[in-house]
């Protein structure tokens, strides 16, 4: 397939079943920070609900960045892996101490960043500044996966992205990226996912029961109650044994996300 056939295919579907997300309607640079972060391991539809949200609160990097822990953990309940919000909260401060609080346009300095891979810095700089960065991520994989490797398994990404740098959109790679996102969300509906073909698909594992779901329900007690003790935390979890919920709070600790003081535990600030 030629690019010139390739694009217009894009294209047309977009034109006709493009969605009208927010980050998308206002390209401010800080919001395309925020959701793009959010985005990486959150549903869209979750992040319809929860991004207006997080915004209205952390209206700007300067407020992010003054904001206590414990207030971001606040905002970013219901969207998982909260990982994510100190991260977002470390990278506002760094933003703010060494880019005078604008988002940073070169992919290197966005890589600095806590959380920030080089698939989400390369997505950031084109949606942010319509650069024309090459990046993959689960539907546009989606996309080649269908149209290039049909018959194939065990595609991996190096060898989608010579195409992908091949039929990019350099003069407006931020619509084009759009496009190719909308495309593939509608080839999952309409079949099956063709990225089960891909080398780096991995079922994601059940979240009830997990370690996962333990975490961020001990991160909720403690926005709740500030400070809570071991015993505490198994009262208030009855479906989990002491030994678990030490064996968590112990990694919560190593990670910095918890401290500690005369056995009782809190977020830190």
């Amino acid at each position: 397939m030629t690019i010139k056939k390739f694009q217009e295919l894009i294209y047309t579907h977009y034109k006709k079943y493009g969605r009208a997300l927010p980050w998308r309607t206002d390209c401010d640079p800080y919001r395309i920070f925020i959701s793009e972060v959010m985005l990486q391991q959150t549903q869209v539809a979750r992040g319809l609900v929860k991004f207006p949200e997080f915004i209205s609160i952390f209206p700007s990097c300067e407020s992010l960045a003054r904001a206590s822990t414990t207030e971001v953990l606040r905002a970013w309940q219901g969207l998982g892996y909260n990982r994510r919000a100190l991260y977002l909260k470390r990278a506002a401060e760094i933003i703010v101490r060494d880019h005078s609080g604008v988002i940073p346009r070169d992919i290197e300095s966005l890589r600095q960043l806590p959380g920030i891979g080089p698939n989400t810095a390369a997505s950031i700089a084109v949606f942010a500044y319509n650069s024309p960065q090459i990046f993959i991520e689960t539907n546009i994989r989606t996309v080649f996966l269908h149209h290039f490797f049909r018959d194939q398994k065990n595609i991996s990404d190096k060898q989608l992205m010579p195409l992908i740098k091949r039929m990019c959109d350099r003069k407006n790679p931020r619509e084009w990226y759009w496009a190719l996102m909308d495309y593939g969300t509608l080839l999952k509906k309409e079949q099956v996912n063709p990225s089960r073909r891909s080398q780096h698909y991995t079922k994601q594992s059940r979240f009830e029961g997990s370690v996962r779901q333990l975490r961020g329900q001990i991160i909720k007690l403690l926005i709740e109650h500030t400070t809570l003790t071991i015993e505490k935390i198994t009262c208030l979890i009855p479906t989990k044994s002491v030994q678990e919920i030490k064996l968590v709070m112990e990694q919560l600790h190593a990670e910095n996300f918890v401290g500690k003081k005369k056995q009782r535990f809190f977020l830190v600030a």
